[in-house]
């Protein structure tokens, strides 16, 4: 009967060994997640001595599997005999850890930092953490590394200083860059748990170093970690210490890490203190900032308020149309604090650069802008200074631009209402009916296409629909089609009366036309438009 016992005992393990050898991955996490079964039937004993350690030996699986054993191992304090047995079980796995050939130690560090927090014995922990920091292998020590701030924050303060410190220095001076840049993580962590007093001497160095590290990885995880570091470390620091370090950040060599600090910009300024925050600003940040195309993007509104003398002329001066084109995009934000004057004193003459850029793309994207510079500049503005810029965009060489144009005018007239339309655009869009260039021609008739909706049925009736008569008439075929597809699109905004006695006639005329396409898309206007 012992000896049977004795079997029945061994079948749970032995069951997980087949499960976990199983080419199946979602059975090999079932099995997994039984593992708590499994340390019950086999007792604490047991559990410290055969199963611990063999998960250790023989555990070599993905990423998946490997957390879901993590977390397992996160919930088995009582199942090696509660916090006094823990120890043991630590020295066990750190023992298997520790021999040659094991590529799973990043396990032990999950280990550690999941039941750290109710760990009795640190000084055996820190130990054999101690160990995983200085391994042989990259993968340990990357994994230690991004455990680092984790493990301390479970800690007494008095180990963080004698034994957590002296692993942060060790990891953000490793050979590989892929350990010193997660260390960087580490050390913000470390630095939340640390009094004042103590940063100075303790973090600070190591941080300044790795803010001129010669990976550009590790700067570039400086720079995205600025803002978290700037809190944890106060004021006093961030004027001495972080202040010179984000200068170089926003001036690095690789456009990833000017990028990431730029980014930050903006949370870096508004966390400055007060009684130094105008200094820095003008003395440090804005003539490193100068050079970035994230400018606008990057200060709040309150900060540009207070810095608009110096945001216009570094507007004025830059040539960069990416540049220019990014404060246009937030112009509503940059117009609440400077003013309507002062605002268009500065950016007319690069609205105008812009609109007349060489780059077409440049020019699209002016164009895009048109609808928020017309609602924060105001008609009269508008009608005075970049009226004939838009009409001038109606006969540009390029075909996107043309078609933006035209969506720019619905835009306008949607902002500024159908009079406006009626006295300023709408005029010089048909005049452009009698165009030599066919191209020309073809852009009043997308005009009216876009225009008759929010112009409504009575300036389409009464200005725009004789245009179209007369244009199907034009010698090109392409613009008598265009003319059949105009009355199809504007059909709707026509009352019943006017399609049956003045489009229709027009349309019949069209389909008899000796061109193929023309009779087509007038065939096909009578159809959809019901005038058969």
């Amino acid at each position: 009967m012992a000896g049977a016992d004795s079997d029945d005992s061994l079948y749970p393990i032995a069951v997980l060994i087949d499960e976990l050898r199983n080419e199946d991955v979602q059975l090999r996490l079932n099995s997994i997640k039984k593992l708590s079964t499994i340390a019950l039937a086999l007792g604490v004993e047991r559990t410290r001595t055969e199963l611990l350690p063999f998960l250790t030996d023989t555990i070599y699986d993905e990423d998946e599997v490997l957390l879901a054993l993590a977390e397992q191992l996160g919930n088995f304090t009582m199942l090696v005999g509660g916090s006094q047995a823990d120890d043991a079980a630590v020295r066990g796995l750190a023992r298997h850890a520790a021999a040659p050939g094991k590529e799973n130690h990043y396990l032990i560090v999950f280990f550690f930092c999941l039941i750290g927090n109710v760990l009795t014995h640190v000084s055996s922990l820190l130990r054999h953490f101690r160990t995983l920091c200085s391994d042989d292998t990259p993968m340990v020590r990357r994994a230690a590394a991004s455990k680092l701030g984790e493990f301390a924050k479970v800690l007494e303060l008095e180990y963080v200083k004698s034994d957590i410190i002296s692993l942060f220095t060790a990891l953000a001076s490793d050979e590989q860059d892929s350990v010193r840049l997660l260390a960087v993580e580490a050390g913000v962590s470390i630095a939340t748990l640390l009094p004042q007093e103590d940063l100075e001497t303790l973090v600070m160095p190591t941080l300044r170093q790795a803010a001129e590290d010669k990976s550009w990885r590790v700067r570039y995880m400086v720079a995205d970690k600025f803002s978290d570091l700037q809190k944890a470390v106060g004021p006093e620091i961030t004027k001495n210490d972080l202040v010179p370090a984000f200068q170089n950040l926003l001036k690095d060599c690789e456009a990833e890490v000017r990028a990431a600090a730029a980014n930050k910009v903006k949370e870096f300024c508004e966390n400055l203190p007060e009684d130094s925050r105008e200094t820095i600003i003008m003395t440090h940040i804005l003539p490193c900032v100068k050079v970035k195309c994230f400018f606008i993007q990057r200060l709040s509104t309150s900060l540009i308020g207070e810095y608009a003398d110096d945001m216009k002329f570094f507007y004025r001066t830059y040539n960069c149309p990416e540049v220019r084109l990014n404060i246009i995009s937030n112009l509503d934000c940059v117009n609440e604090v400077i003013g309507i004057r002062q605002l268009s004193q500065s950016l007319l003459p690069a609205i105008v650069e812009l609109a007349e850029d060489a780059k077409w793309r440049v020019r699209l994207a002016i164009i895009e802008y048109m609808p928020l510079l017309a609602g924060q500049l105001g008609v009269e503005f508008f009608d005075e200074k970049l009226n004939s810029l838009c009409m001038a965009w109606l006969v540009d060489h390029v075909y996107a631009i043309r078609e933006a144009a035209t969506c720019n005018l619905m835009k306008l007239v949607e902002k500024f209402g159908a009079e406006w339309a009626q006295n300023t655009i709408v005029p010089k869009v048909l005049g452009m009916a009698n165009d030599p260039n066919y191209l020309h021609r073809m852009t009043t008739l997308f005009c009216i296409n876009a225009l008759s909706e929010v112009c409504g049925q009575d300036i389409t009736t009464k200005h725009m629909l004789p245009v179209v008569f007369k244009m199907s008439n034009d010698q090109v075929a392409n613009v008598r089609f265009n003319v059949a597809k105009s009355l199809q699109k504007i059909g709707p905004v026509l009352d019943s009366n006017c399609l049956q006695t003045e489009v229709k006639p027009v349309l019949e005329k069209l389909a008899s036309d000796q061109d193929m396409d023309v009779k087509y898309f007038a065939q096909e206007a009578i159809s959809v438009l019901s005038l058969a």
